[in-house]
């Protein structure tokens, strides 16, 4: 019933699945890299440490975030030897690998042929590429945003790419405080270091230093995108053994595919090859010992076995190109609208739309730049001369079609397409500039440590799915888990900001139940995100700090009587500093202070019907 991800963290991830909102109608996803699903496999886990102020949950608590649709992939845990941390179970990013040669910037698929005779990979030296990593990690805990999670370890693949580079899956490596690798043969293990992760596309670039590690090494030659039923060998270091293992099958299907560790739809390949935990960042190969993919995920159902997803070559070429252009990675770029299919004739007409072609724009989110361009009622016929068909596919190879969000996947972060569109019956052209989208609720938090605010024992922190994660749903609510599905961002940097708990002292009597609340306004002011949150009780000269909540909930404090306690509260809790460093920084403004704010930020909801209908896909 799930799909599972080969990576490095293993971890109770059935039960999180069941129990996450956004996965109530689609299976787990569990990780490549060794993870095991087995509740067993947490047993030599210790318990996370954590402070009087918030109880440690049970594994049947703990859930992955991720909003995967009505997709059934998940996640391998990457070898993590009985200690894993539930994986993240967002969907992530297809995409392909290249080679790179030096007298070009980009990063291009070698199309040379290798002397490496079929069913002969025995002997390849190619197999020699294919490492080991282990890698130990440290979570943050997001309920008690001050103090990390007790570390534990994974095991899973990677390989070498040329120019002392290593690619392997981000999630082998997430929250990684040290990464090692150890070549085919080799007793030694050498430090690695991440230089670019691509969290939805699921891809990280690793580097090693000694020089030791790379004598006698040839990196791997990428392929082109395969053919239904071409050979595929998959190599690893799976559970089960410490040596390299290889497994068979044949390409299935390609096609636009969910991302478990991710939060996009990129392109994927579908073998019947076995993956297995551990298997996770281990390349993929054709006949020719070319490299066509990277091992990441697989699907769990009791009606269905042996599929397993490969992330293309051309996904990675996107990956390192976009890290070889801006010195990091930036990420795949997103349109921003919410598109219906015009399958039926009488929608068509009364749209004059004159063939069978098109898909309408149903909404367009407010922090892209199409919302500057389209309109609601548009009908989307063309994308950089592409032809986009009524069910919202365009031509794919020879005789192929495929979902209109592959031709999104190709360009990168700031790249402009120009979309024909029919608008009241009229042909135009528009230019729009491509972006990654903006997360209200975000699936990963960057840096090391999430913001968060205590005043008077008060915790201000933003809702994220990490969060969502280790929360149980009634302790979240059904209100704020709604606005984490339906709601999108009105501004860059906008955030929900939440109460979510208050450390129990005589200044908050009677506050002290409050908890996973979102703060609307403090004096009467709304609030933006927790950095302008931070900004107002900082510059704040009245007698009372007000905190306005939900349902017209209303906090009150005596500022100078708050302010005199909390040096006192943060000692008896054992919290180093009332604020995240990031909010140490001086506050800037991106809307204007004198700008007037006359709508509800986070309350621009999309409708179960709108987000659950085949018809419905957004790009």
């Amino acid at each position: 019933m799930a799909v599972t991800v080969a990576n490095c963290c293993f971890s109770a991830l059935s039960s999180a699945f069941k129990s996450h909102p956004r996965l109530a109608t689609s299976t787990c996803h569990s990780y490549l890299d060794g993870r095991s699903l087995k509740a067993s496999d947490n047993k030599n886990r210790a318990p996370k440490k954590r402070s009087s102020a918030s109880p440690p949950k049970s594994n049947a608590q703990q859930k992955l975030p991720g909003r995967l649709k009505d997709d059934k992939f998940s996640l391998y845990g990457d070898g993590i030897s009985g200690k894993g941390d539930a994986g993240r179970l967002q969907s992530t990013g297809f995409k392909s690998f290249g080679a790179q040669r030096k007298e070009k910037k980009e990063f291009q698929l070698d199309s040379r042929e290798q002397q490496v005779e079929p069913g002969n990979f025995q002997d390849a030296t190619f197999l020699n590429a294919v490492v080991k990593v282990y890698c130990t990690h440290t979570a943050p805990d997001y309920s008690l945003p001050w103090q990390k999670q007790r570390q534990y370890t994974s095991t899973g693949s990677a390989f070498m790419i040329g120019d002392g580079k290593l690619l392997t899956n981000a999630h082998c490596v997430e929250h990684d405080t040290q990464i090692k690798v150890k070549r085919r043969g080799d007793d030694t293990k050498y430090v690695a270091k991440v230089l670019a992760r691509g969290v939805d596309c699921d891809i990280a670039l690793l580097s090693v230093e000694s020089q030791e590690f790379w004598k006698g090494a040839e990196p791997l030659r990428l392929g082109h995108l395969p053919r239904l039923q071409d050979a595929v060998t998959v190599v690893g270091y799976p559970l089960g053994g410490d040596t390299i293992s290889v497994t068979k099958g044949v390409v299935s299907r390609i096609e636009v595919t969910s991302y478990a560790h991710g939060s996009s739809d990129l392109l994927g390949i579908q073998i019947d090859a076995a993956i297995n935990p551990g298997n996770s960042g281990g390349p993929a190969f054709n006949e020719q010992g070319e490299c066509i993919g990277v091992a990441f995920q697989v699907y769990r159902s009791e009606e269905a076995e042996n599929i397993g997803y490969v992330i293309p070559t051309t996904v990675v070429s996107h990956f390192l190109n976009d890290y070889e252009r801006n010195g990091k990675y930036t990420g795949f770029p997103c349109l921003g609208v919410l598109l219906q299919k015009l399958e039926n004739p009488a929608l068509r007409a009364c749209l004059q739309v004159q063939s069978n072609e098109g898909v309408l724009v149903r909404r367009v989110e407010p922090t892209s730049d199409a919302n500057n361009v389209l309109k609601q009622g548009d009908v989307m016929v063309s994308f950089d001369d592409v032809h986009v068909g009524s069910e919202g596919t365009v031509p794919f190879r020879s005789n192929e079609r495929i979902a209109f969000r592959y031709l999104i996947s190709q360009k990168f972060a700031g790249d402009v397409a120009e979309l024909g569109i029919i608008r009241a019956g009229k042909f135009i052209k528009v230019p729009v500039e491509l972006n990654p989208r903006v997360h209200l609720v975000p699936y990963h938090i960057d840096g090391d440590q999430p913001s968060y605010l205590i005043i008077a024992g008060l915790v201000f922190t933003p809702l994220s799915e990490p969060l969502i994660e280790e929360e149980c749903d009634e302790s979240i609510g059904l209100k704020l888990l709604t606005k984490a599905r339906y709601s999108l961002a009105r501004f860059k940097g906008e955030q929900i900001v939440i109460l979510s708990q208050v450390l129990a002292n005589e200044v908050n009597i009677g506050y002290e139940d409050m908890g996973n609340q979102q703060v609307l306004k403090f004096n009467g002011t709304r609030i933006k995100n927790i950095h302008h949150l931070a900004h107002l009780v900082a510059s704040c000269q009245d007698k009372y700090m007000g905190f306005e909540f939900e349902d017209n909930y209303l906090a009150v404090l005596e500022r100078e009587v708050a302010m005199a306690a909390s040096p006192r509260i943060l000692k008896d809790y054992g919290i180093p500093s009332e604020r995240s460093d990031d909010l140490l920084e001086p506050y800037v403004d991106s809307l204007g202070d004198n700008q007037a704010i006359e709508h509800d930020f986070g309350d621009s909801p999309v409708s179960n019907l709108e987000m659950g209908f085949d018809s419905l896909l957004w790009a």
